[in-house]
């Protein structure tokens, strides 16, 4: 954004100050000046002069040769210039001049014979306009030799300041003046806004309705009748071209001067063309398409804002007006908009058609609510001084919900352990009035403030202190020769992901990494949708509800490339609405980190030894189950067959652990590969990194040897063919004592010698005491008790008795 320090010193004094500290001062204070131009130094060497003499080239039919003085000295100058004559007060730039537009540094030079001096320059060679049609005539009363800069009263410096998104409270002079005045304890002044008014009240010239008020929060109307559109006076054309704005005509001259001055974006409407004088803020509605100020027809989306009269849309809201009712030289009455827009409004509109403006740049960032009615009286003051129309009584003010200011609370000894040095109560207050807080209540440890409107990046307490820190100065933080540091354990976030990815690499798959963007029609399969407000297109337009489709466009993209024989892995966050209603809280929806496998092709690949062996679920069971041991060593996970049927596999199992799913997978249904054209078997598994991360892992211990003998027995079951091991095992730990450590299944057979829907479970049972040995008796006491519990509960009968 470009500030000018000759308008800023409407508003702050700064002639005592340097540009140089202006400068560091706003840069230390968040407000980066990106770029420097001193006008008086880009018209060096560029005077006054008076073209005493003009004569035909003797060379040349469409060039003159002239004579120029400069106050002192009579140059010969060739001009091609139709308009040049003598008796002109003209820019002369002399030898050694560097031309503004174009940077071209003169020379003496010879032009078809005849030897050129200097240049006598057109409006747009000096970078001030357009017209190059031939040279700028200036006033006959300037003196010659007199400084171009100083005669045109541009010894002006432009500063180039780089605003963040968060400080559109920054975006205009007085903006920038406001934060000079703090930062070196200036006088802020506003402009006197007085005018009269007369005949009828603006109401009953005009109405706005708002259909729309959660878009449209405030919106003024101010009418001004009998106005005489003209150009605007030289100080108006002034102040806009020194920050490189074209002047048009006097009423939209000071809509841009407002604009630029406090901030607020305005429009002026003909107020003859508005049908039945009426202003409506409405939505758009379906199949709408308007012609903009430019003269390209726009399609609008159902939501964007518009504004209408009684019949038609006659601009887009907060972003450009319409070419039915822009103003023109034969315009006599004008309705003046300055309203208050929901940023996420105007940036969503600006985003969907493309275009981005002066107005809608700052709309979208937040402008000030409560600045409204001034700008619309300010720039009224500037229309009857520069049109001498004629000022309705009054505003017509819509404000269905009138938005409250914040506020907050500073406690001094959180500002002082937050900076780790002191600032003084007086100097904290000082700052935060100087910036336009308001103090409601003070005492010796705090003050709750009231936040400005233009403010909408002050919530916290944290931004208070942050605000007294960068007007005091961060600078000023002394330097301080020791740090005590206590040393602590440090929390590495990334640590369990690594050990996942160090796992899976060593276990021969790839990483890959997709986008989180998905289209609607794939991410409704996977879950509820979270849509963009604002999407690129409509293939990224949701949050992805699964990281399948990822990794399954991964893989369709391999195969296509003949790469079939692939192990992947992706580690990435998903998303799922809650609510069925729009998100307004963290409650609303559901954000989970997920890890998801995948196998495809062959597992063994054709070699003279082996013949090609396609992978199946078991390799990926087997390849999950070696990573889960890895991970989380000493913890029982079990892989369970899923009887219920999954949307997305076939053959799905589950994973179990401390009585959580940590996971699930199987392989994946044709139906779901065929819309990725995946026309092979695909295997996947699905993790829950956010609970696999939650589950408790014993921390390992130093063991000594065990100095006692440990004691066997083998026992084999015959029991019904629907009882599993986990069934078995569970009943002999219940009924053993403490001298009973490990229970192993090492055979499992099933014969029609051992009857109908018969199997035998044999299991080895591990016996010992770490303090002593163990009896006979005492350990075939434990043994017997477990058989006939089995016996007992499971109708079982001892093989082999």
């Amino acid at each position: 954004m470009k500030i000018s320090i000759n308008w800023l010193n409407d508003y702050v004094d700064l002639k005592n100050i340097s540009v140089s500290e202006i400068v560091d001062k706003l840069t230390y204070a968040g407000l980066e000046v990106e770029e420097i131009d001193d006008q008086a130094k880009k018209f060096e060497n560029i005077v006054i002069g008076y073209v005493k003499e003009v004569k035909k080239h003797p060379n040349a039919d469409k060039l003159s040769l002239c004579k120029v003085n400069d106050g002192k000295d009579d140059y010969s100058v060739v001009c091609g210039a139709p308009n040049v004559a003598a008796g002109q007060k003209v820019a002369f730039a002399k030898v050694g001049a560097v031309i503004p537009n174009g940077g071209m540094k003169l020379e003496k030079a010879k032009i078809r014979g005849e030897v050129s001096f200097g240049m006598i320059c057109s409006e747009r060679e000096l970078g001030l306009g357009d017209n190059h049609e031939g040279i700028m005539v200036l006033d006959p009363l300037l003196k010659e030799g007199l400084s171009f800069a100083d005669a045109m009263e541009m010894k002006d410096t432009i500063l180039e300041i780089a605003i963040t998104p968060n400080r559109a409270d920054a975006l205009s002079h007085i903006g920038i003046a406001r934060e000079l005045s703090a930062l070196f304890n200036l006088h802020l002044k506003y402009p006197d806004v007085n005018f009269k008014e007369s005949g009828k009240k603006s109401e009953e010239l005009a109405s706005v309705e708002i259909k729309n008020s959660d878009n449209c929060p405030r919106y003024i109307g101010k009418v001004v009748s009998k106005v005489d559109i003209k150009e605007s006076p030289d100080w108006l054309q002034k102040r806009l071209k020194s920050i490189g704005l074209r002047p048009i005509n006097n009423i939209v001259d000071v809509t841009n001067f407002v604009l630029h001055e406090v901030g607020q974006p305005l429009h002026a409407f003909d107020l003859d063309n508005l049908g039945g004088k009426k202003i409506i803020v409405r939505d758009a509605g379906k199949n709408t398409k308007f012609t903009t100020l430019d003269s390209k027809e726009r399609k609008l989306q159902p939501d964007d804002l518009m504004i209408c009269d009684a019949n038609k849309p006659v601009a887009i809201a907060g972003v450009m007006g319409g070419e039915n009712s822009e103003v023109k030289s034969s315009t006599k009455n004008l309705l003046i908009e300055s309203a208050y827009f929901n940023p996420s409004s105007i940036r969503k509109t600006s985003k969907n058609l493309g275009l981005s403006t002066d107005a809608s740049y700052r709309f979208e960032r937040g402008t000030d609510p409560e600045i409204t009615k001034w700008a619309a009286r300010r720039a009224t003051q500037l229309i009857q001084q520069t049109s001498s129309g004629e000022i309705a009584i009054g505003e017509i003010d819509a404000y269905p919900h009138k938005i409250t200011q914040r506020k907050c609370e500073l406690r001094f000894n959180r500002l002082n352990k937050i900076l780790g040095y002191q600032i003084g109560a007086t100097d904290v207050e000082k700052i935060l009035i100087k910036l336009g807080f308001i103090i409601e209540k003070k005492s010796a440890d705090e003050l709750t403030v009231t936040v400005p409107s233009y403010r909408h990046d002050i919530e916290r307490e944290i931004d208070l202190i942050e605000e007294v820190a960068r007007i005091y100065g961060y600078n000023k933080i002394p330097e301080v020769s020791k740090i005590s540091v206590t040393l602590e354990e440090k929390v590495d976030h990334y640590a369990f992901n690594d050990r996942v990815r160090e796992l899976l690499n060593s276990l021969g798959f790839y990483e890959i990494i997709t986008n989180s963007l998905l289209s609607e029609d794939i991410a409704k399969r996977f879950g509820n949708v979270i849509n963009l407000l604002n999407p690129q297109s409509s293939e990224l337009s949701h949050l992805r509800t699964s990281l399948i489709p990822g990794l399954l466009t991964s893989i369709s993209n391999n195969i296509k490339v003949n790469e079939k024989d692939l192990q992947l892995f992706e580690l990435g966050k998903v998303f799922e609405k809650v609510s069925v209603s729009n998100i307004s809280d963290f409650k609303d929806f559901n954000e989970s980190e997920h890890l998801l496998l995948a196998q495809t092709g062959n597992r063994i690949r054709n070699e003279w030894f082996e013949k090609d062996s396609p992978a199946d679920v078991y390799d990926l069971t087997g390849f999950v189950e070696s990573f889960l041991t890895k991970i989380l060593p000493e913890v029982t996970v079990n892989v369970k067959s899923m009887n219920e049927s999954r949307s997305r596999f076939d053959h799905s199992f589950g994973l179990f652990c401390q009585n959580q799913n940590i996971g699930f997978g199987g392989r994946l249904k044709e139906e779901l590969c065929a819309l990725f054209d995946v026309d092979q078997d695909v295997y996947m598994v699905q993790v829950d990194l956010s609970v696999l991360k939650g589950i408790s892992i014993t921390k390992k211990i130093f063991n000594e040897l065990l100095k006692f003998p440990k004691v066997y027995r083998d026992v084999a079951f015959v029991l019904d063919v629907n009882i599993t091991s986990n069934q078995v095992i569970s009943i002999i730990k219940e009924v053993s004592s403490n001298l009973l450590h490990n229970i192993k299944l090492f055979d499992i057979f099933q014969s029609e010698s051992l009857g109908k829907d018969k199997k035998s479970l044999a299991f080895q049972l591990e016996f010992f005491n770490s303090s002593r040995t163990l009896t006979e008796e005492e350990v075939e006491k434990d043994f017997r008790n477990a058989i006939k519990a089995v016996e007992k509960i499971f109708n079982a009968q001892l093989r082999g008795s």
